[in-house]
């Protein structure tokens, strides 16, 4: 089966043009059937690309004559958007050149470009940004909002809900993804009243989406694998995942400090290494690259800024899934199950 090609911001991340293809690359060699639309500047892709000859017979290339900086403002990038790597290739997925974009540019600007030129998918109020994140249990979870709307209303967490139930069914193969909202305390009575009413239409809808709603959660148990998705507003989302991370390369570093101290602690890393490289592993966040704005018409990946060729390569197998699953006619049918009637919702 043949996929829509993939629109890759070839200027965007930390690591610039060599990284994002060679992740491509990469990609390409786990699933050959992966085309690219590779934009940005046409002659480093060229010299990119000859490391790589098995990009050359799938790829074609749009020159983009600027990039994104890290630091620019959305506003600022929105009015050079049509020369930049990341709006080109946004644009193409609009002009259905393209089958979805993946970018590790600037995440405001991304969301910027990608909400003004796709917009917001009919029933959806604000695009969410939702990525997966490892837990104890047997799959991922998923978490949203994590950064694309600092203020919400229950209507915008209700909405989010749906979508990210629908996002954990094709990342995990979950019939009914279990969902929480993110809280201060697990009792009904915890929490703003944003949070009491979101919980509230939740219950009501539950019956008639394929999810299971489980209400509230605290954040020391996001990771435990007792839900599937994990729903907030972009503030508390945004500190939630950077807590999460930071966490991670905490326990990683101090691990590789303990291990270093002395000599029989370096021969107890040898002999505990086959675990302590499974933990290194599982908290990779190379593992689990590839945040998706969910609710624009299109497909918008975002892979971390710092990502190696490893990361990228998982985002560009996560736009896959999501164009061979289907993402947003998912979310569209879940949408039309769930949502009360608009007289309902506008009263509330």
């Amino acid at each position: 089966m043949s996929l829509p090609r993939i629109a890759i911001d070839a200027m965007g991340g930390d690591h610039g043009v060599r990284v994002m293809i060679e992740g491509a690359a990469l990609a390409r060699r786990r699933h050959d059937r992966f085309k690219f639309l590779l934009v940005g500047d046409e002659e480093r892709i060229k010299r990119a690309l000859e490391n790589h000859p098995n990009m050359r017979g799938a790829s074609e290339i749009l020159h983009a004559p600027e990039a994104v900086s890290g630091d620019e403002k959305p506003t600022q990038a929105l009015r050079r958007a049509r020369k930049t790597s990341m709006g080109l290739a946004i644009d193409a997925v609009k002009k259905g050149e393209a089958g979805a974009a993946v970018s590790g540019g600037n995440t405001g600007a991304l969301m910027a470009m990608a909400k003004l030129s796709l917009r917001t998918m009919p029933g959806i109020d604000r695009p969410a940004l939702a990525a997966l994140m490892p837990t104890l249990g047997d799959t991922d979870m998923v978490m949203l909002d994590l950064g694309a709307n600092t203020d919400c209303d229950a209507r915008n967490l209700v909405q989010f809900a749906i979508m990210g139930a629908a996002y954990s069914r094709i990342a995990t193969g979950l019939p009914e993804p279990r969902v929480a909202l993110l809280n201060i305390g697990t009792e009904e009575i915890k929490g703003t009243d944003v949070l009491r009413v979101a919980s509230e239409k939740l219950r009501a809808a539950d019956q008639r989406l394929a999810m299971s709603f489980e209400g509230f959660v605290e954040a020391d148990k996001i990771n435990r694998g007792s839900v599937d998705v994990v729903v907030t507003d972009g503030f508390s989302g945004n500190i939630a995942l950077k807590a999460v991370e930071g966490a991670a390369r905490f326990v990683t570093d101090l691990l590789k400090s303990a291990f270093q101290s002395s000599l029989r602690s370096k021969v107890g890393f040898l002999v505990s290494r086959p675990a302590t490289e499974l933990l290194k592993h599982h908290l990779d966040p190379n593992n689990h690259n590839g945040a998706v704005f969910l609710g624009l018409n299109g497909v918008v990946v975002k892979s971390h800024g710092s990502a190696n060729a490893k990361g990228v390569a998982n985002a560009v197998a996560v736009t896959a899934r999501l164009l061979e699953e289907d993402l947003i006619e998912r979310i569209s049918a879940d949408l039309a199950r769930g949502t009360e009637d608009k007289t309902t919702e506008d009263a509330a």
